[in-house]
């Protein structure tokens, strides 16, 4: 059995680009490759054993997988009155806004923004249900696609996950349904279905919305280690329930143990209390979409300074930035503002999404030269379409362009930017 082609799979994990999205084991099937927890406690794509993949199928593969190509929404999506920004990219309008119902606000990671626009086009009738992310029952900590056909199901999966969540380990089988429905990703999950959509009509024909978080990264399994076992002294085999965020803005990472026992830490507790002290994955790291390009909208959170003010103990209701790039996506906000699911307020800019979002803006302008450092290393990184990655290393200037990529060849070298062979402790079983 010739199994070479298997490697091509593995080396996208081995060098460290895999975001756990689970499109490829919608391409090949469960029974040839399936989502695992590996023993590092991550989620990684593994091939079954006796399998060998094909030339062909390992061709579409790399064309559609987010860890080998980003792009942002097609410009046919777009009108002629948007605006483009060197950061933010296309937009049709930038707005304040948040969930109308203050139930939804409440349980929302910030203004409960998407969660009202997945309800609103539950209960219109416009799709028949949301593809999107809730708290995993197989792995407390981790999070799993959910298939929401009602509204509860919708409130379930309500708040971020940050932590490893394959929402498209059978995103063809849901295409293959015929049935019209909105998906809400993470930004490379969008690519992901962008990448699809070149290939496959039913994307664009079936996939009515696409909804995205202005998305930093998840924490990767040392973090977790650390702020469960270390900060916490808690067991993880003892944890039946995690949240990350909602119930407030942020509102607190609740952990639910065995006994019955509820632990409770600040956001700020968790992630530290500025980017310096954020752990993430080095695929987020040098993610050229981190901002939501890929959807029609994206929500981010509006704390001055990127993150929340750990003295501040007040309630905060929670409000989103809307990043509004598509007509659809206008069209979808004014319509579930109309029928009372959404309150929007001011008008932004892309000046104000740096003040909220300052590593977001960072990291934009730093990923081409990060690219270029793993180039120069032999490392892999995502081929891009319509991300200005070349105009955004010549904006940040020559001297910290060099000091981007001498670093990240730094990273590559001290073995940053790379992961073991991905190998099953246990299958991801889908819900």
């Amino acid at each position: 059995m010739d199994t070479s082609q298997n490697q091509r799979l593995e080396q996208i994990c081995q060098d460290a680009m895999c975001s756990a999205c689970g499109l490829c084991e919608s391409l090949f099937g469960p029974a040839r490759v399936q989502m695992a927890i590996t023993p590092e406690g991550d989620l990684r794509p593994v091939i079954k054993p006796g399998v060998a993949l094909g030339a062909e199928e390992m061709d579409r593969l790399e064309r559609l997988c987010p860890g080998q190509r980003l792009e942002a929404l097609p410009a046919a999506f777009a009108s002629p009155d948007g605006q483009d920004d060197l950061i933010w990219g296309h937009y049709e309008a930038m707005q304040m806004g948040w969930a109308s119902d203050p139930q939804v606000r409440h349980r929302g990671a910030t203004g409960g923004v998407l969660t009202a626009l997945a309800l609103y086009l539950l209960e219109s009738g416009e799709v028949d249900f949301i593809l999107h992310a809730k708290a995993s029952s197989q792995q407390p900590s981790f999070g799993e696609r959910q298939v929401s056909r009602n509204s509860e199901q919708v409130i379930e999966g309500a708040g971020s996950r940050y932590a490893p969540t394959a929402i498209l380990v059978d995103v063809l089988e849901l295409l293959d349904l015929d049935r019209p429905f909105a998906v809400v990703g993470k930004p490379c999950d969008l690519s992901a279905i962008n990448n699809l959509a070149r290939e496959d009509p039913r994307v664009d024909r079936l996939i009515r919305a696409r909804l995205a978080p202005v998305c930093g990264g998840y924490m990767p399994p040392e973090g977790q280690a650390r702020f469960i076992q270390q900060d916490l002294g808690l067991d993880p085999a003892r944890i039946t329930a995690m949240r990350y965020r909602g119930y407030g803005c942020p509102g607190p990472t609740r952990i639910e143990l065995d006994d019955g026992q509820v632990v409770e830490a600040s956001y700020s507790d968790f992630w530290g209390q500025d980017e310096s002290q954020w752990v993430l994955p080095f695929r987020c790291k040098v993610c050229a979409d981190g901002i939501g390009e890929a959807g029609d909208i994206a929500a981010a959170d509006t704390w001055p300074g990127g993150s929340p003010d750990p003295n501040d103990t007040s309630y905060d209701p929670g409000t989103n930035a809307l990043i509004i790039r598509s007509q659809r996506g206008r069209a979808l906000v004014q319509r579930a503002s109309a029928a009372g699911y959404l309150s929007l307020g001011e008008t932004l800019g892309p000046r104000d999404l740096d003040g909220f979002q300052p590593h977001q803006r960072n990291k934009k302008l730093a990923v081409g030269s990060r690219y270029a450092g793993l180039a120069a290393e032999g490392k892999r990184h995502p081929a891009t379409q319509d991300l200005r990655l070349d105009a955004l290393t010549e904006a940040m200037g020559p001297a910290e362009a060099q000091r981007q990529t001498e670093g990240t060849r730094q990273r590559v070298g001290v073995g940053k930017a790379s992961e073991p062979l991905p190998r099953a402790v246990a299958w991801f079983k889908r819900p």
